[in-house]
């Protein structure tokens, strides 16, 4: 290789690296970018429009829109595109203008939608759990046991209990997700149920996925445990909700269900 393709090989690999810096340097404007649509309503906006629905379409369907903004609705369309949130149709042969339709993600994200994920994508984006990731670095260099301690002043489960807003969000996002869990467990997922008696959701907050389980399987005893504040106040008919403190005591049962709790403990 001469000595001029070997520096043209060698910028070609730079220019990659440096493309592969950015594209993770700028990767919050894709969240940023789908939780403003979301804020905005433009996905419920083009599903109630019953076909692919153009740009300036959707800007006259913006109720809130400041019309000195409305230009930049395409810019947000074309990163949504990118996403996979969003697809591009061919409206006809002269039009001047492509229409958008949804994509199975962005359906996820119909307020109607039972299996909606919304409330996951609204808690996770808030500044109040954004914010702990500007102290990765510092967490760890000291002791504060996770970065929301520094940013917070306070633990997660601490600042929650104190703050209804982030509380009733957490519940709304774990309630949202065990939709979409228990839809998939109860059909692919039925032999493990087989043989129980009884069942209890270790940690099954408002009992969503119990509720389902309960449903599915209405001789099989089920119960979720979650904190007194949790299930203060909750009922269900064939559904027991009992508080408590799980490294203290876990009521007796034939099995027990862990669903995305165990990230928030070390492994000891």
């Amino acid at each position: 290789m001469d000595k001029i393709s070997e520096n043209r090989e060698n910028l070609n690999e730079l220019l990659k690296a440096q493309a592969h810096v950015w594209n993770h340097i700028f990767k919050f404007t894709h969240s940023m970018s789908l939780k403003c649509a979301v804020e905005l309503g433009i996905p419920d906006i083009i599903q109630n429009h019953g076909k692919p629905m153009t740009v300036t379409q959707l800007v006259a369907a913006l109720p809130t829109l400041n019309p000195t903004k409305a230009c930049n609705i395409y810019r947000l369309k074309r990163i949504l595109v990118h996403s996979g949130f969003f697809a591009q149709q061919k409206l006809s042969d002269d039009s001047q203008e492509d229409g958008y339709v949804l994509t199975n993600a962005s359906r996820l994200l119909l307020k109607d939608n039972p299996l909606s994920v919304t409330p996951f994508l609204k808690a996770v984006l808030d500044p109040v759990l954004t914010k702990p990731w500007d102290f990765l670095g510092i967490w760890f260099q000291n002791n504060d046991y996770t970065p929301f301690d520094i940013a917070h002043g306070k633990t997660f489960w601490e600042y929650a209990s104190h703050d209804p807003k982030l509380g009733n969000s957490f519940n709304e996002v774990m309630a949202s997700d065990a939709r979409l869990v228990s839809s998939v467990l109860i059909d692919k997922c039925k032999g493990t149920f087989e043989g129980l008696n009884s069942l209890v959701d270790n940690g099954g907050g408002t009992g969503t996925l119990g509720k389902a389980i309960a449903d599915a399987f209405p001789n099989l005893e089920c119960t979720v445990f979650d904190l007194p504040n949790v299930v203060a106040d909750q009922d269900s008919g064939n559904l027991k909700y009992v508080g408590g403190d799980m490294f203290e005591d876990v009521p007796v049962a034939d099995a027990v269900l862990l669903k995305s709790i165990l990230h928030d403990w070390d492994d000891a």
